[in-house]
């Protein structure tokens, strides 16, 4: 039996992800128009599945690509849509408005090259900001017991999840694809012993972009 269910939607393409640049608070100006497509392409994918086993509430960060994103969810599916600190995404201290090749070329490589190190001045570390962001998503999976959730989410949200759920140590060099617009779910199973565990049903899925297939004439 499915107790409880977690679907992490990355959020659509988003002008600083165009243009190359750290898209912090204060650089982030939200989707681009083929972000806001993506969305809507989820979000009509989720309300199909909605229609059947309903979920409860979207989930946000502050940023405004993640409230953008959550709120084409929450209108397309007729749920609320809650706005969190603990989902937004790593500090980037200088670094944000910067260019992502200058910054890593500074640095020696993106935050995963040196993940004790902060990549920018003021910014994370890359373990720092798992084991950080790791505690407030474990605070926010037992508060949601027993629900369906949906988040629109950092792609480090959804590594962050992985880390946690399933149990891989901080500072692991392996690591997820996590695409604009995709859907990863985590599911809670209990057996009739009244065990339960994580499982990871899908990742990175982006059927729901794919363009769609021509009809052949006969």
């Amino acid at each position: 039996m499915i107790t409880t269910e977690l679907v992490f939607v990355r959020h659509g393409q988003a002008h600083c992800n165009a243009d190359g640049l750290v898209g912090g608070p204060r650089t982030c100006t939200g989707l681009t128009d083929l972000g806001y497509s993506q969305i809507e392409r989820a979000a009509r994918r989720l309300a199909v599945e909605h229609h059947d086993q309903p979920f409860d509430l979207v989930c946000t960060g502050p940023r405004i690509r993640l409230v953008q994103s959550g709120e084409i969810i929450s209108q397309a599916l007729q749920i609320p849509m809650a706005t969190d600190d603990r989902l937004d995404g790593p500090l980037h201290g200088d670094a944000d408005g910067r260019l992502w090749t200058v910054v890593k070329n500074a640095a020696g490589g993106g935050p995963h090259a040196h993940p004790d190190k902060p990549w920018a001045t003021g910014s994370d570390t890359w373990n720092g900001y798992l084991e950080r962001a790791a505690g407030f998503l474990s605070e926010l999976i037992d508060q949601h017991q027993g629900r369906r959730v949906l988040f629109a989410a950092h792609g480090e949200t959804v590594i962050v999840a992985h880390t946690l759920l399933l149990g891989i140590p901080i500072g692991s060099p392996a690591g997820f694809t996590v695409d604009h617009a995709s859907l990863t779910r985590w599911q809670q199973h209990r057996n009739r012993l009244n065990q339960t565990r994580w499982m990871l049903d899908r990742h990175n899925d982006t059927g729901h972009l794919a363009p769609p297939v021509p009809e052949v004439s006969a």
